[in-house]
């Protein structure tokens, strides 16, 4: 089971880092090779989905990846139709940094229907989107604002707000492609006065900048298009 395993590695202050696959960016001719680049990492989970994801290889790709990844696959879908059961999970998402009925309810009740045919592990999520510099894809497909990144206490209350509706996990995102990471103090603020788990992710791009989120009390970091642009991500 991949969340208490999360658990675990908070309780023990061990570090998890999760690598993002978006199928819409990957190219299935390239993917050996990429594979060969996670094997190598320090990742300890993979996580495939995005925003928007138009193309059909999801099966494949974790298939794919599977035959010679033993790491957990993580579904971080933007909508049902990213749902694939060759996974092991799902991060269950709500927007919570928004107050679009749609990332609220709408497309989590429409998931059920699929999620019951499948044998997913089901980690109910809590979603905060903070500004990060630019429009992200998400603020764009969600049609949602994207919490103040100076306004850390509004956010902790957000995060707080989701421990106490049930969520399992915390997610700070500043988007794919963001300028700006999630604020140290933020990530701070929040992860010191939650009990659940707290991912953070967006715009990542160096060694340091992960560093930097776990002394500021990140559990579980997610990277993605910088790993996969350079090939001495982990070199520096």
């Amino acid at each position: 089971m991949v969340y208490p395993q999360i658990v675990a590695a908070k309780e023990n202050n061990q570090k998890l880092l999760a690598i993002l696959l978006d199928p819409d960016k990957i190219n299935m001719d390239s993917l050996p090779s990429l594979m060969e680049k996670i094997k190598k990492s320090p990742a300890t989970h993979i996580f495939v989905g995005g925003s928007i994801v138009e193309t059909d290889i999801i099966d494949e790709l974790i298939l794919s990846l599977k035959q010679q990844i033993e790491l957990p696959i993580v579904l971080f879908p933007g909508n049902p139709s990213q749902i694939s059961e060759k996974a092991d999970a799902i991060l269950f998402l709500t927007l919570l940094s928004g107050r679009n009925p749609d990332y609220l309810i709408e497309h989590q009740v429409n998931a059920v229907p699929i999620l019951k045919k499948t044998q997913l592990e089901v980690i109910s999520t809590g979603y905060i989107l903070i500004e990060s510099g630019k429009q992200t894809a998400v603020e764009r497909i969600s049609q949602t604002t994207p919490l103040s990144r100076n306004n850390p206490g509004y956010t902790l209350q957000t995060a707080q707000a989701g421990e106490y509706i049930g969520n399992k996990l915390i997610y700070l995102e500043a988007g794919s492609g963001a300028q700006q990471t999630v604020p140290l103090e933020m990530i701070e603020k929040v992860s010191g006065q939650i009990e659940i788990p707290v991912i953070v992710g967006g715009g990542i791009r160096t060694k340091k900048a992960i560093d930097d989120a776990y002394a500021a009390g990140a559990d579980l970091v997610v990277i993605g298009t910088a790993f996969e642009n350079d090939i001495n991500f982990f070199n520096y």
